[in-house]
């Protein structure tokens, strides 16, 4: 049984003091504590946790600013606040920051365990009580397997238009040899390319430049994907009354990793892909070519759990 560093960061000494004993429970626990926010980055540096539980009310620095440090981290941990906090916007930023999960804490005694097994396991928690909720947000990262170059187009084109003419914003990321047969095929769809590009709304990238900016030694970094999807969702110019407009992601990113031989990194990439955007609500739709091996292939399912919804055409 594999043994994971959790530190639990608390600065009210009984409540840390519960968490810990709760944590203790499991002989694959390593527990250590911390109670300010300024102890806990350092600790966290120091000892390279699995998890590090939040609070978000910290003296020194609050919970939501060790979040940001940690991310930034060579090894960062996952992140569960565990908090007094109730509002859907506070939850909303906690997971923006990269949580993949928020305990309220009267639910904590039913909800610790379950969340930490989630959290570790790479899946979102939010504690059933508050307001927020993933049907709240329903959260999309579809993977479409075409058998041909041209299908693959015609499957990317059709999901392009369609959100563009909703009025959202799409983030492209093809092949430089994909690149002008699908904005002919957005052309022939009544999408005016030019005027969308202009304003924003379509942005363009070529894959590879995408993949040098956070793949080291041939495996994707997690805080250096993070920090250029961030980089690529926040791109996007704010809807007519400044609101914030709906964005997608679509293309060849981890696929072209796939097609590179490079399977367990492209499956890494779908999972923190899935960590960044769920917590933007960003939907994505990935474009694979048809897969040759047996439908029981391990690879193949690891891929397939990484997305919502799997189709081939």
């Amino acid at each position: 049984m594999p043994s994971h560093g959790i530190l639990v960061v608390e600065d009210s000494e009984p409540f840390r003091q519960f968490i810990c004993s709760e944590l203790q429970k499991r002989v694959e626990f390593r527990v250590t504590e911390a109670s300010d926010g300024l102890a806990a980055v350092r600790k966290t540096e120091e000892q390279q946790p699995d998890l590090i539980l939040l609070d978000i009310g910290l003296p020194n620095l609050d919970g939501l600013e060790v979040a940001r440090r940690v991310r930034k981290l060579p090894a960062p941990p996952r992140i569960l606040f565990i908090t007094q906090e109730s509002s859907p916007e506070v939850v909303r930023e906690c997971l923006k920051l990269g949580a993949l999960g928020y305990v309220h804490k009267p639910r904590a005694g039913s909800d610790l365990l379950p969340a930490v097994d989630a959290v570790l396991g790479g899946k979102r928690f939010v504690s059933s009580t508050l307001e927020f909720s993933e049907s709240t947000e329903a959260y999309r990262h579809e993977v479409v397997f075409c058998s041909g170059d041209g299908i693959l187009l015609d499957a990317l084109a059709s999901f392009i238009a369609n959100v563009l003419n909703a009025g959202d914003a799409a983030i492209v990321l093809v092949t430089q040899s994909h690149r002008d047969s699908l904005l002919q095929r957005l052309n022939t769809r009544g999408v005016n390319v030019a005027v969308a590009m202009q304003r924003g709304t379509l942005v363009l990238w070529d894959v590879r430049d995408e993949l040098s900016t956070f793949m080291v030694d041939d495996w994707p970094d997690a805080v250096r994907l993070s920090t250029a999807l961030e980089g690529l969702i926040r791109s996007v110019p704010k809807g007519s009354a400044g609101e914030r407009r709906r964005v997608v992601t679509c293309g060849e990113c981890a696929p072209t990793l796939w097609t590179d031989g490079k399977v367990e990194a492209a499956i890494h990439v779908e999972h923190l892909w899935n960590e960044v955007t769920r917590g933007y609500g960003v939907d994505t739709l990935c474009v694979y070519p048809s897969f040759a091996g047996p439908e029981d292939d391990h690879s193949f399912k690891l891929l397939c759990a990484e997305h919502t919804a799997v189709r081939s055409r």
